[in-house]
């Protein structure tokens, strides 16, 4: 006589918190100041003030843009500043700092509209292998906001966990 094969994950209580599905679908463009630099070391404003006007911003739309300086100068704020202006019209999302503080402030966006409440009591299991980049910092970002709500937190697969939290029974 055959025994049947019971799938107990398709038949648990677990969900599957994946988020890869909070990533942002729009290119990721990184912007370096430095190009804008006199002798690499100093902003002069008209010049920057000209580039400002004379650059083509239509190549951003639709775009994730990171704005930052590779080089070691000092940038007054008002460039970043009209840097932003110039971009906002076509960007997505525009952010001061590099590729990997573009992503953590696009997943920290996109989980601040989520609705944690439906997680209230809920065994949630954060899926660790995505076909995406998924920063450590969104994985940290959807746990701490979790806890407040799931009875338990694990990481991994539903076929194979690491526990990481679980409510303690009142």
């Amino acid at each position: 006589m055959e025994e049947q094969i019971i799938n107990r994950v398709a038949g648990s209580q677990l969900i599957t918190f994946d988020l890869e599905e909070y990533s942002s679908p729009f290119e990721r463009v990184l912007f370096d100041i430095k190009d804008n630099l006199f002798q690499g070391l100093i902003l002069k404003e008209k010049d920057f003030r000209d580039f400002i006007k004379s650059h083509n911003w239509s190549q951003y739309k639709g775009k994730n843009v990171a704005v930052y300086c590779s080089v070691d100068a000092v940038i007054p704020t008002w460039a970043y500043m009209l840097l932003t202006i110039a971009l906002q019209p076509f960007a997505n999302k525009i952010v001061f700092g590099n590729l990997e503080a573009l992503e953590n402030q696009l997943f920290y966006d996109a989980l601040s509209k989520v609705e944690w409440q439906k997680f209230q009591g809920a065994k949630v299991v954060i899926k660790g292998c995505s076909k995406v980049f998924v920063p450590t910092a969104a994985y940290l970002e959807a746990t701490d906001r979790l806890r407040n709500y799931a009875s338990s937190i694990m990481f991994g697969e539903a076929c194979s966990t690491v526990p990481l939290y679980k409510r303690a029974k009142s």
